[in-house]
Parts: structure tokens; C-alpha cells; sequence
């Protein structure tokens, strides 16, 4: 089964191991009817083996839609409010003092030197401090007029490039009220991308923070002639000479206190429609130049009503951590769910979000240990690296200690693989790893890129919680499937949500049929008001990957390939551009090849590469430092970080490796990497060679990488 090979391996005595499993079996039976009889796991096991989504008619390649909307897809949160500005209004009112937004305040900064001489920023973080709903919508309301004074008409684009934080949402709940479109940038672009978008949806206006400003605005201002303000969400910056004449920088507060001294009460506001464009969001560009998706205000509503039917109990009582890029839609619609629940949302950051984050001072508190979370989302490169780090701390621990720590990590195993619980392994064994994220977490969502079946197993382990894998693009305004609470099952993304429908569509070249047996496969298709309106001037690719039918409903091909199981769960078997046809005819699924080689200790990322002119498969690998040192060190080899990764010796090495984990997942002969190349430094999104969800551009990768291609292959590669 596929529980029993993620299972642990231990090395206890077998007569040992016989008399601990008989202990476990009298315990489980004198626990079961109690258990079974207070925990209402009896409706979550029947919950978790009913039917989530069924075809709408019987016709092969028939759309799919959740037994929760079969007749009616969902499209409005609460009645009447079919516009963004509605819904926090709503929200206002309903929850006036509660708190919504939380900051830590900077206690101290300091600068701690390195041994190797480098020198690294560490913070001392304070308590979290909290705006209401009501404080946030007056910022809102002022911030919104202020820019009207500063000459922004409605249904024009003003641009947010600043790091997640309160304000990031404040301004754009300004906009949402306003009708201003707002175009999302992710902080990380680098200069090129920046520019491309700033010049394509011609901005006058554009809200960052000083860092940025000077990072990154600063380089490029000159290049962005139709620019005439720039707006910090911090503080006055230092001023410098060369900025270039007719631009004005406004601090966030001055243009909030312009605001709230305009008159407008004569003045009708412009009030959004729900068919006008609310987020003109640049993707992350992992196959090329970032395009711009232009999102409407019934697509988000549509999209964020589908998500919040998938989270049980949401409401006053939740905490959010929100820490990923609000310039990314599965960020932007997390937060647009909670603002709408009455939930709080307290920021952080990837470089404070726990005790060990690389800007936090040892000895001080993380994000999540100050804050303690109940709800939190997370793309699986983050995922996988504190998979990495737990197991790296049980292998250092002392080998009674390792143990059982093993014996009841698959114990839970096998208990969460039949639907029960097990509070007496989770308060003695897991409490310690379960305090990393806070202790607190009810839901872990998981998006952006597939998540390992062995990440998801850990996370649902040691964590004590469900974890909800969802699937949806930009395109779709973040919607598409997430898996159900109490469905334990790994590898799938889960049942269509209630407001959108889905469909598999014959994809001939690679051999995926919607009449295949025993599950239809195919092209992934959604449909519903959460399906965005296109992309940014260029309506050849929007006609390209949007299509309307004879009823006009309007469907987004994705470029994935799905399978739907029995009970109506999609699960992502592949993609269109991952799809390699090697010089022999076999298709190589480069995704597939990554999937199963990347959770090995040794590895922290890898690209699998393949060319039509070759027989056999390559790869690009970024081994972890300590478990690569360690195989040197076993195999003899001396030498600098550089120099264990440029030597061919322990690239054999490290082939070896996966070879066997290649043939330990059931990789075919041809899909196995055959060459590779070590690379000593890590991708970061700051390297241009992934996107900011850690998902690969592999163009750029390709590109970084043709002097090393060529080596492989012995050859110039096309």
C-alpha cells in the first residue's frame, strides 16, 4: 500500500519490535469504543468515503461539478454583495471592533557578522499590534480620496509593488472602493519584468516601501516615463539626486491625511460594477515574460465564496499567518476569505515566520510562536524544507530517541490511513514539531505547485491537522479544487469547488482520453464566474486559452492534465509544456521525473531536462550542503563547497543516489537522469531561475545552464 512505502524505517530488535506491536494493539482495542463513541470520527470516516463532485450528464468529457452546487454554481458571498467594496463594507459593519490586521513592531535591529565575514540583519520583534475593522476602513476611505486628490480617475491602473503587509491590504481595499484597477507585482521581479509591466498598463502611480524604492524603484524610474508618483507605505525615504524631475514621492499618511480633509461630500464616488477589472495581476512568469491577468470583482467574490465553503467553521475565532506574496493570488484570495469571516490576519514574513528564520536573533521569538496561527497556507517548497529539517533532527537524535519517534510516526500512519485519530501519540510525540508553526494550526492550505504524497503524509502527522491541497491558477482567480478536511488521502487536489465546474478535454499528442478506463483523463478545463476575463492586451493569447461555449459559459484550458477518481477528486497527472518526446519516441514528464526524486535529503531542488535529439534524460540538482559534505567525506573527497560540486566524481556520486530512489518510485528506464550537474549555489527567486512560489522557470534555467546541457550531451543542443 502506499502508506506502507512512506513508512520509516527502524532498526529495532524483532522480538522487541513483536512485543511493542502486541502493547499497540491492546491499547488500540481498549481505546477504540470510547474514542469512537466522543470523537465524531464515525461522520468524518463516512464523510471522508462519500461522493464530492459527479458529472453533469453521462456524456464522456461531461463537466464535474461538487453534490453541494450540481444544479446552481455559487457566485456571491452574502446577498447584495456582488462587489469587493460590498463585501468589507459588510464586513465593517458585522465586526466593527474586532481586530483584523496585525503588526509586529521592531523592537531592535542589529547586525551580526558572520564567520565566513558576511553580515546578516537580525530583528527583535515585539507583540502584534491591531487595527479593527472599522481603523482599516477609515485608512481604506482616506487613502482612496487622497489618491483622487493626487488626480487618479476611477477604472484607470495604479500599481502596488511593496512586501506583504497591513498596508498592502489597506491600499487595495482603496482601490476596490475607488474602482481604481490595481496592478500586482511581485516584489521579487527582477528589473526587466518590472518595467514591462509599469510601461504596459501605463501607471502614473505606484505604492512600494523605502526598501524597494531604493532596491529596486531606483534603478529603473527613468525607464517608466509616464511615472508621476510614487507613494511609501513606511515613512518618508531619504531623498537622492538623480531621481529624475516631475516625480513626487508621498509617504502613505500624507496622502491619507489629504484624503481625509478633501471635500467629497458633494461629490458622488465612483462605485465599482461587478464586471469591472479589480486586480490586473502580472503572473510569475514561470514559462516567459509575466503577463497580465485582468481579474473582475465577480471573479475574486466567485472564487473566495468556492474557497471559504471548503473550510469548516471559519470565523471570529481564526488567526491567519500571512506571510506569502500578496502579489500572488492564492495570498490575495486567503486574505480576501478571512477579511470577509471575521478572522484576524497578523503579518509576517519568510525570513521571520519562526524561531530558527534567518532574521530572527537566536534566543528571540519567530511570527508564528508569538502569534500562534489556527490557519495558514503554504507552497510546498516550504513545506518540503521543513520536512527536510524535522527529519534531519530525528536523524541526530540518539537512537532510543529515533525510535520511537519512528514506531509512532507509523503507527499514526497506518491510524490516519483508516480515518482515526491518535491524541495520545500527538500531546507525548508531535506537541514539539506541532509548536513550530505555534501549536495552534487547524488547516494547513497547500497551493501554487503539487505537493509531495510523502510532504502532505508528514505535515498531516506532525502537525496533528489536515492538509487541504488545492489546485488553481491566476487565470481562474485562485479557484479551482481543494481537498476536504476529513479526505486523508495523498496525491489528489480534491473535488471542484462550488463555484466553479470542470471538464476533461481528449489531449491526442500525449494519449490522455476522457473515455480512458479506469478514470477519464485529459486536458483541465474550468468554467464559472471565477474564470478571469483575459490578459492585458494581448487578446491573441486570451483567445488561445479562453473559450466560450453555446451556453455562455466561459472555460479556462489550464495546460494540465487531470484524472478524476470515483468519488469526483481531481488528481494532476501532468502538463502540456512539462512533456518531452525523446529522440526514441518515449514521452518523458519532466514534472514527474522532479516529483520523485526531490524529497530525497540529499536534494533541495532539481530540474530534469530533455531534448527531442537525445535518447536520455539530465538533470540540474541543488544538493543540500550538510548530506553532500557527508557523502564527500565518506567517499574520501576533500575539497571546497565549490569544489565538491564541480567534481565529477561526486556527481557519479550523487547519480548513484537517485538512481535508486528513481527506481524506487517506479521511474521507467528512460525517465531516469542519466548526467547532472551539482550547482553550488541555491535558486532563489531573486536568482530569476524560479518563480516567486518557488515553482522552476525553465526557460531561464535552461538558458542559466547551455554551457552545461552541451557538456551532457557532448553536443550543441537546439
Amino acid at each position: 500500500s502506499q502508506a506502507a512505502k512512506m513508512k520509516l524505517k527502524h532498526n529495532i530488535n524483532p522480538i522487541l519490535l513483536q512485543f511493542i506491536n502486541f502493547i499497540v494493539l491492546v491499547y488500540s482495542l481498549v481505546t477504540y469504543i470510547p474514542w469512537y463513541i466522543l470523537s465524531g470520527s464515525k461522520q468524518a470516516i463516512a464523510k471522508a468515503k462519500q461522493v464530492k463532485a459527479r458529472p453533469v450528464n453521462n456524456k464522456p468529457g461531461g463537466a464535474y461539478r461538487s453534490v453541494n452546487s450540481l444544479h446552481c454554481l455559487a457566485s456571491v458571498l452574502y446577498p447584495g454583495c456582488d462587489t469587493l467594496d460590498k463585501v468589507f463594507k459588510y464586513a465593517k459593519t458585522k465586526y466593527k471592533d474586532k481586530k483584523l490586521l496585525g503588526t509586529r513592531e521592531i523592537l531592535k535591529e542589529e547586525d551580526e557578522i558572520q564567520p565566513s565575514g558576511k553580515v546578516f540583519k537580525k530583528v527583535i520583534l515585539g507583540k502584534y499590534t491591531w487595527l479593527s475593522y472599522e481603523d482599516v476602513y477609515i485608512k481604506a476611505v482616506n487613502f482612496g480620496n487622497g489618491l483622487a486628490v493626487l488626480g487618479q480617475q476611477p477604472k484607470t491602473n495604479i500599481a502596488i509593488f511593496c512586501e506583504t503587509r497591513a498596508e498592502w491590504m489597506i491600499a487595495a481595499q482603496a482601490c476596490f472602493m475607488c474602482n481604481y484597477q490595481l496592478v500586482t507585482l511581485y516584489a521579487t521581479l527582477g528589473g526587466p519584468a518590472i518595467v514591462h509591466g509599469l510601461n504596459e498598463t501605463e501607471v502614473t502611480t505606484i505604492i512600494t516601501s523605502k526598501e524597494l524604492m531604493q532596491t529596486k524603484l531606483k534603478e529603473i524610474v527613468s525607464q517608466v516615463p509616464l511615472l508621476r508618483h510614487i507613494i511609501t507605505v513606511d515613512g518618508k525615504p531619504t531623498t537622492w539626486s538623480e531621481f529624475p524631475k516631475g516625480v513626487i514621492v508621498h509617504t502613505m499618511a500624507s496622502v491619507q491625511a489629504m484624503g481625509a480633509k478633501a471635500d467629497t461630500g458633494n461629490k458622488q464616488p465612483s462605485r465599482p460594477v461587478p464586471s469591472d477589472i479589480a486586480v490586473i495581476m502580472y503572473t510569475s512568469g514561470s514559462t516567459g515574460i509575466p503577463k497580465g491577468v485582468m481579474i473582475s470583482h465577480c471573479n475574486i467574490i466567485a472564487g473566495i465564496t468556492g474557497m471559504a465553503e471548503r473550510i469548516p467553521n471559519l470565523g471570529e475565532k481564526d488567526i491567519y499567518i500571512g506571510y506569502l506574496p500578496l502579489a500572488h493570488v492564492l495570498e490575495l484570495s486567503a486574505e480576501l476569505v478571512c477579511l470577509s469571516h471575521g478572522c484576524r490576519i497578523g503579518y509576517s514574513s519568510p525570513q521571520t515566520l519562526a524561531d530558527q528564520s534567518s532574521k530572527i536573533k537566536k534566543g528571540s521569538k519567530g511570527d508564528v510562536t508569538t502569534l500562534k496561527p489556527t490557519l495558514m497556507a503554504a507552497v510546498p517548497e516550504i513545506m518540503d524544507r521543513i520536512y527536510k529539517n524535522v527529519m534531519n533532527k530525528v536523524n541526530e537524535m540518539t537512537s532510543f530517541q529515533r525510535n520511537l519517534f519512528i514506531l509512532a510516526y507509523n503507527y499514526k500512519m497506518e491510524q490516519i490511513s483508516k480515518g482515526y485519530t491518535t491524541p495520545l501519540c500527538d500531546s507525548l510525540i508531535f506537541r514539539k514539531v506541532r509548536m513550530l508553526l505555534g501549536g495552534k494550526i487547524r488547516v494547513l492550505l497547500c497551493g501554487g505547485a503539487p505537493l509531495s504524497a510523502a510532504t502532505q503524509r508528514f505535515m498531516n502527522i506532525c502537525f496533528c491537522c489536515p492538509v487541504g491541497q488545492g489546485y488553481g491558477l491566476t487565470e481562474s482567480a485562485g479557484a479551482g479544487t481543494i481537498t476536504e478536511v476529513w479526505d486523508y488521502t495523498t496525491g489528489r487536489v480534491g473535488a471542484p469547488l462550488v463555484c466553479c465546474e470542470i471538464k476533461l478535454m481528449n489531449w491526442e499528442e500525449g494519449g490522455y482520453y476522457n473515455t480512458d478506463k479506469p478514470y477519464p483523463r485529459g486536458e483541465i478545463l474550468i468554467g464559472g464566474q471565477n474564470v478571469t476575463v483575459g490578459y492585458y492586451k494581448n487578446e491573441a493569447r486570451t483567445k488561445q486559452d479562453f473559450t466560450v461555449d453555446e451556453n455562455g459559459q466561459r472555460w479556462l484550458h489550464t495546460g494540465d492534465i487531470g484524472e478524476f477518481h470515483h468519488d469526483g477528486c481531481l488528481k494532476i497527472i501532468d502538463r502540456k509544456k512539462d512533456l518531452v518526446k525523446l529522440q526514441a519516441g518515449e514521452y518523458v514528464s519532466l514534472g514527474k521525473v522532479e516529483a520523485a526524486l526531490k524529497n530525497l535529503p540529499l536534494v533541495d531542488n532539481i530540474c530534469a531536462y530533455a531534448s527531442s535529439f537525445h535518447s536520455y534524460v539530465i538533470g540540474f540538482v541543488v544538493p543540500n550542503q550538510k548530506e553532500l559534505a557527508e557523502l564527500a567525506r565518506k567517499k574520501g573527497f576533500k575539497g571546497t563547497w565549490e569544489e565538491i560540486c564541480n567534481s565529477p566524481e561526486m556527481e557519479k556520486e550523487v547519480l548513484k543516489v537517485l538512481a535508486e530512489a528513481a527506481v524506487a518510485a517506479n521511474l521507467e528506464k528512460f525517465e531516469i537522469p542519466v548526467k547532472i550537474r551539482l550547482s553550488p549555489d541555491p535558486w532563489t527567486p531573486e536568482t530569476g531561475l524560479v518563480t516567486d512560489a518557488f515553482k522552476l522557470k525553465r526557460k531561464e534555467l535552461t538558458a542559466f545552464y547551455q554551457p552545461d546541457i552541451e557538456r551532457m550531451y557532448g553536443t550543441n543542443v537546439k
